[in-house]
Parts: structure tokens; C-alpha cells; sequence
């Protein structure tokens, strides 16, 4: 085993906002649920990552019970569960330690969102010298506002702006950034068919 499979935030915690409605794509943990299937038929760990803010009093918050994997995945007893307080996945957590104790050189990333916590864990990982694979339709992100736009809008004004930054912008720029500088871009298609490439040249050999 020296690949990982990286779930960063795929909890219940972002389908409790508001925002929810503008997300890329809903059905984000059914991507995931098929990376993990890949992940585990491979013997690649699955390392699950939860955002947690306590005391915030926000969804963040694990008093408020949403800090937990979004419905439709599962996790199975022997694979990591780590809770984060920073964007990335390392800086607050054991998550290198788990790595290095299991000889992982190869991540493959996936989460919400697509810019922020998924993006600055392939950043960081690629930093610390593992070869990072981003799988862009397992990741899910909302648009966002101008830096200058006003607070507490509504959903309809924000989408409403011509200056707010749609999500499929959002994942554009984002594999502009990442690819060939911090990791290689992939599709969980791509990543099947390779799976399913591999396992009829062991079978046939």
C-alpha cells in the first residue's frame, strides 16, 4: 500500500447552510462513494477528514451534530477519521504521521470545496513531497462574492451580481492553478477506467 485516498469535508455540515442550493454539484458524495469503491478494491487506505470549529456555535460546530460524513457514505472502522481546525488537512491534524506509518507516496484528493479546503490539502501534500492526483468532478464548491460586495446577502443577490464568481469559474481556475504545478488532474471516469485497465491486465497475464 503506498497510495491514499484523501475525503476532505465531505460532511453534513455544508448541507445544513443555506448555500447548499448553489453548490456544483449535489450529488458530490455519490463521486466520492465511487472513489472510495476504487480506493478500497485497490487496498489503498481512505483517510476521512472532517472540518470542526468548536465553540463556533455555526454548522461547524460539532455540538450542533453536523460534523459528520454526509449521508451516503460510509466509513469502515479500519480507515482514519481526523478532524481539522485549519484549511488544510496536515497542519492541524496526525494526518502525515498516518501517511508516513503506512508508506504512502500517492494521494489521490477529493472534498468540498474545490478551491479552499481540497485545494490547499493538494497544495500543502505536494509540498511535503507526495505525488497528488485531484480528481476535480469529486469536489464541490458555491460561488462566491466580490470581496467588496456587501454582507449578509441573500442567496438571490449573490447570484444575481455580475460580479460574483460562479463555481464551474471557481473549478476552472482552480485545475488552471493546480495542474502541472501541485498535482495532475483527474476524473473519477479516468480513474475507473485505469482501475478496470489494470485488473484485466493482471487477469489476463
Amino acid at each position: 500500500m503506498t497510495r491514499a485516498l484523501i475525503v476532505v469535508d465531505v460532511q453534513e455540515s455544508f448541507r445544513a447552510r443555506p448555500l447548499w442550493e448553489t453548490i456544483s454539484d449535489p450529488k458530490i458524495a455519490h463521486q466520492v462513494d465511487r472513489l472510495v469503491r476504487l480506493a478500497r478494491e485497490a487496498g489503498d487506505l481512505v483517510v476521512w477528514v472532517l472540518h470542526s470549529e468548536p465553540g463556533s456555535g455555526d454548522v461547524f460546530d460539532p455540538a450542533l451534530g453536523h460534523v459528520r460524513l454526509m449521508e451516503g457514505l460510509e466509513r469502515r472502522n479500519t480507515e482514519p477519521l481526523i478532524h481539522k481546525t485549519s484549511h488544510n488537512s496536515f497542519t492541524t491534524t496526525n494526518l502525515q504521521q498516518i501517511l508516513t506509518e503506512h508508506g504512502i507516496h500517492d494521494l489521490i484528493v477529493c472534498g468540498i470545496r474545490t478551491e479552499q479546503c481540497v485545494e490547499t490539502t493538494a497544495r500543502v501534500a505536494s509540498d511535503l513531497g507526495y505525488q497528488v492526483t485531484f480528481v476535480t468532478d469529486a469536489t464541490a464548491t458555491n460561488p462566491i462574492a466580490h470581496p467588496d460586495s456587501p454582507a449578509h446577502r441573500s442567496i438571490a443577490e449573490l447570484l444575481s451580481d455580475p460580479l460574483t464568481l460562479g463555481a464551474e469559474e471557481i473549478i476552472r481556475r482552480t485545475e488552471y492553478a493546480l495542474a502541472g504545478r501541485f498535482v495532475t488532474i483527474a476524473t473519477v471516469g479516468q480513474l475507473e477506467a485505469a482501475a478496470y485497465r489494470s485488473s484485466g491486465t493482471m487477469t489476463g497475464s
